[in-house]
């Protein structure tokens, strides 16, 4: 997931470049080891992190020559990319794919284990300037390689975004667009057939279910247990979101003639986020289907799909017996990504940049271990587990509530209400008892629905925290109206004036975050003061607006002289 993805279709999400196995090979798990941060530890450190966990492949998005020579010895199998930048002198000239194949992956051989490169990044979706270059680019990379010696261990392919796919729902419709069907990607999948290299698709289940106006189930989408979906053209049961939109993509490539088993497939860029809010991430504006992005969610959907591959559940409805590689998207969190750090680009990572996990995970295959101890006197909060199913966490949160757990914060009209789904209120429920009992140990199992993590998540609402912010999804306008509103109302909005502590960054929705969030706040967070007609909405961590943070007992103590005693009642 290197730019950021569009919601186009209920089904929509995107596609990638593949991995190199052998032929008989069972189904391998990868990551993607993106690094637009700069708060990430270095490459030496990363290749150690890899080892230690169990990961032994994995992509980056160009070919760094650091990042390579740190993999080297490693027996850790890396696929490279051609940058979309360079692509059409790839293209044009096969003295420049010489030279690039020969100072990128030959001089990293046999040390470092290049088993793929990737010809640009999702270009029909990022670049689609250069869909005329992208099949010439690809075939001056093979015959580079051939010239070296290269080409039978080293795959050529490019990524490919999802939505390049369209009527992708039921599966059986599914056909590329019209505008590159025939003139690139019949060319294409005629390049992977004559080379013996892979299909590569990206697909993020969540992108579809994370619509506002999806009614996709959760379940269905995280590939827990549950009924499925029929294709009612084919009635074929599909048992999870993810089979559906690659059965989609798969008739694609048989509408155009050529049939999906002629190659291994894989999945290079596949993930859920474990929080973020909002971003430029959606096409609905970033707003987000409340309670999409958690770490619990994030947990199910990568432990099952790592479990399934593993296992040797490569296969589809329609291609039960398909071949399929997949890479996690991302190795970390990576904080320049998106458009602000609530965003759900930033928020896709296994590690944090301190390499502590985000949530248990486990690539040996099997149930994700237990989580560690913690660190003496750290921190620690339970969370549920949307694996669970709902029978378990409804059981969780009944026990919890009734042994000791404070639950008032989540009745109806109380400020954790919100988001009113079982998962949230499971969290809040389990979390409560968990920290009740003194953090004791085995006080947050609950028969496996909850599990323990050591960095504050964002799912668990802090009945004394919270803070409202703008959104920027419902347009200047309406964010004007918000801000008037507030100021006119008893908010203190002296700081957003020109010269004011909180005036940078000068933009509509960083003013209109301040204004709602201080009227939001002098009306002790009571219920409905975060509306706004839906310009606003409620978070419980500290916003960081430019340099400002929203501010929140610190403000009230500032602008009402409030005592600390009386505040921290509110």
């Amino acid at each position: 997931m290197a730019p950021t993805r569009l919601l186009v279709f209920i089904l929509g999400a995107a596609m990638a470049p593949l991995l190199f196995v052998p032929a008989d090979a069972a189904g391998q798990v990868g990551v993607d080891y993106g690094r637009v941060a700069n708060d990430l530890p270095d490459p030496a450190t990363v290749a150690q992190l890899l080892k230690q966990s169990g990961i032994t492949t994995v992509r980056i998005y160009d070919a760094d020559e650091v990042v390579l020579r740190s993999l080297a010895n490693t027996g850790i199998k890396v696929t490279v990319m051609v940058p979309n930048e360079i692509l059409a002198d790839v293209a044009g000239n096969p003295s420049h794919a010489l030279d690039w194949v020969r100072s990128k992956v030959a001089a990293f051989l046999p040390a470092t284990q290049i088993n793929g490169v990737a010809v640009g990044n999702e270009v029909f979706k990022s670049r689609p300037d250069l869909n005329p270059q992208l099949v010439p680019a690809m075939a001056n990379v093979q015959a580079a390689l051939a010239q070296l010696g290269l080409a039978g261990a080293v795959k050529v392919t490019t990524p490919i975004a999802f939505d390049a796919v369209v009527n992708s729902f039921p599966p059986s419709d599914g056909r590329f667009q019209d505008d590159i069907a025939q003139s690139v990607m019949t060319p294409l999948l005629g390049f992977l057939q004559r080379t013996g290299s892979h299909l590569t698709l990206n697909i993020y289940p969540f992108f579809a279910y994370a619509a506002p106006s999806s009614t996709i189930n959760l379940d269905y989408a995280l590939g827990n247990p549950n009924p499925g979906v029929t294709d009612p053209n084919t009635k074929l049961v599909y048992p999870t979101l993810l089979d559906a939109q690659l059965d989609a993509a798969y008739y694609a490539t048989e509408k155009l003639g050529f049939s999906a088993v002629q190659w291994r497939t894989s999945l290079t860029e596949s993930g859920w986020p474990s929080g973020g809010r909002w971003g430029n991430s959606l096409e609905a504006g970033g707003v987000l289907r409340s309670g999409a992005a958690s770490i619990a969610n994030a947990q199910a959907y990568n432990n099952n799909l790592i479990n399934r591959i593993l296992s040797g559940k490569t296969g589809t409805p329609r291609h039960p017996d398909a071949d399929l590689d997949v890479y996690i998207f991302a190795l970390f969190n990576e904080n320049l990504k998106g458009s602000g750090p609530d965003d759900i680009e930033r928020h896709f990572g296994l590690f944090y940049p301190n390499m502590q996990k985000v949530y248990e995970f486990d690539f040996h295959g099997g149930a994700p271990p237990p989580p560690p101890p913690a660190p003496p006197g750290a921190e620690s909060w339970c969370v549920a587990s949307a694996a669970a199913g709902d029978d378990r966490l409804q059981a969780a949160l009944d026990y919890a509530c009734s042994h000791g757990a404070d639950c008032s914060g989540i009745q109806p009209g109380a400020v954790c209400f919100e988001p009113n789904t079982l998962l949230a209120h499971a969290s809040y429920a389990v979390n409560s008892y968990y920290q009740n009992m003194g953090r004791a140990s085995g006080t947050c199992d609950f028969s496996g629905a909850a599990h323990v993590v050591f960095q504050e998540p964002d799912e668990i609402c802090d009945p004394n925290a919270s803070w409202c912010v703008a959104n920027a999804a419902v347009g200047d306008d309406r964010l004007q109206a918000a801000l008037d509103y507030a100021c006119g109302h008893g908010a203190d909005c002296s700081p957003i004036q020109p010269g004011g502590k909180c005036f940078e960054p000068n933009t509509m929705v960083a003013h209109a975050s301040y204004a709602v969030n201080s009227y939001y706040q002098r009306n002790h967070r009571a219920s409905g003061t975060c509306d706004f007609s839906g310009a606003a909405s409620v978070v419980f961590k500290a916003p960081k607006i430019g340099n400002c943070v929203l501010p929140w007992k610190a403000w009230i103590q500032e602008t009402t002289s409030m005592s600390e005693g009386s505040y921290a009642a509110i």
